[in-house]
């Protein structure tokens, strides 16, 4: 045995010793050193993976926090539609375009995505109205476009809008003339119309935001253009109220011309019928809006024709319609470029406007209100 130990290598010296050692172990002792082998092998494993499942979860949900407070919130307002935005907007330039509401334009296009619209009276007892753009608006068909009335001038000159009409009475186109609008009259710059072939004149012209866009950059290279320094409305974001007043029904004297507000406290927002039917326009879509405001005012009659008269500058009674609640109220225009604004009756404060869509009804009397 000692001549074999002589000739083994140092490892295998250890191996021959441990082997013997295990041998007279007894049987007990070996089934105790071989569990306790095992449970440190199970230890390190257990000591070496283990960690990559415990620790691995709260990583991932701590990548997934801070993706969620990393998202940008909205703090400004457009200034023209009180809508949330980014970034905020410097006074975009606007365009008021004329529009035919004879029963031969009907639909018309275009309306339903106007951030305001001045509804008026014309000779025959039906309305025409005036539908504001911001620059930055997609809207590929507007129209029909009819002629200018002088009291659609005020309008649109207080938001150094880019008056867009087709020829006008004798008195509306005086006024441009005498300057103080920004003017885009068909009769002179047809590059920026075009008329459909399925309808018959006057009701078949119609233009686009880029056409506007484009006349905009024309005037602007030739230094025609002027600083634009339009007011600013209050607005506030829409409030959920228990007590709503429903229907809102104006009647323009034609009875093609009878219009119903209905307040659909889903959506938050007025649906527009018209003759009794769901005013919609060419895309199929009902007009809606967020407020729905009506000028009461001194509206006379011009001429054998019926051309009317309306004041439009100063003070008088008004209702603005919003959250389904109907406020009494007080317009103000104090000049033909200041802001046309509306006043809570009971403090005298200025409304705040819901952000969205605003429809101004123009009548004579509280009596065409049902």
């Amino acid at each position: 045995m000692n001549n074999l130990q002589s000739n083994m290598s140092p490892i295998e010296k250890k191996y021959f010793g441990l082997n013997r050692l295990f041998q007279r172990l007894k049987k007990t002792d070996r089934l105790l050193l071989v569990g306790f082998l095992i449970a440190v092998v199970l230890t390190v494993f257990s000591l070496i993976l283990m960690p990559r499942f415990f620790y691995q979860s709260p990583k991932i949900e701590y990548s997934n926090q801070i993706q969620i407070q990393a998202e940008p919130q909205p703090h400004y307002r457009h200034p023209l539609t009180g809508i949330s935005v980014y970034e905020e907007v410097q006074s975009p330039q606007v365009f008021g375009v004329m529009i035919d509401n004879h029963e031969d334009a009907w639909p018309p296009s275009g309306v339903e995505d106007a951030f305001l619209v001045i509804e008026a009276p014309v000779e025959g007892g039906i309305s025409r109205m005036l539908a504001f753009f911001s620059e930055e608006q997609e809207v590929e068909k507007i129209g029909p476009v009819r002629s200018a009335r002088p009291y659609f001038l005020d309008w649109a000159n207080e938001l150094d809008a880019v008056y867009t009409h087709v020829g006008g009475s004798n008195t509306a186109l005086d006024l441009i003339a005498s300057g103080g609008t920004f003017d885009l009259n068909q009769y002179w710059w047809g590059d920026y119309f075009w008329r459909s072939t399925d309808r018959y004149a006057p009701h078949n012209v119609y233009t686009s935001t880029k056409l506007l866009n484009d006349y905009y950059g024309f005037r602007e290279k030739q230094g025609e253009v002027s600083e634009r320094l339009y007011g600013l409305w209050k607005f506030k974001d829409h409030e959920f109220l228990t007590e709503t007043v429903s229907t809102i029904q104006i009647d323009f004297s034609a009875s093609v011309s009878v219009v119903d507000w209905v307040y659909d406290s889903q959506t938050q927002t007025y649906e527009r019928s018209q003759f009794h039917k769901p005013h919609l326009a060419s895309s199929g879509k009902q007009i809606k809006a967020d407020n729905v405001a009506i000028v009461i005012t001194e509206i006379n009659v011009m001429d054998s024709i019926g051309r009317l008269e309306i004041r439009t500058q100063g003070e008088g009674q008004a209702f603005v319609f919003q959250d389904g609640q109907r406020i009494e109220a007080l317009w103000k225009k104090p000049s033909q470029t200041q802001r046309l604004t509306f006043y809570d009756l009971k403090n005298n404060e200025e409304i705040f406007m819901n952000a969205g869509v605003t429809w101004i009804e123009v009548i004579s009397s509280n009596l065409m209100i049902k």
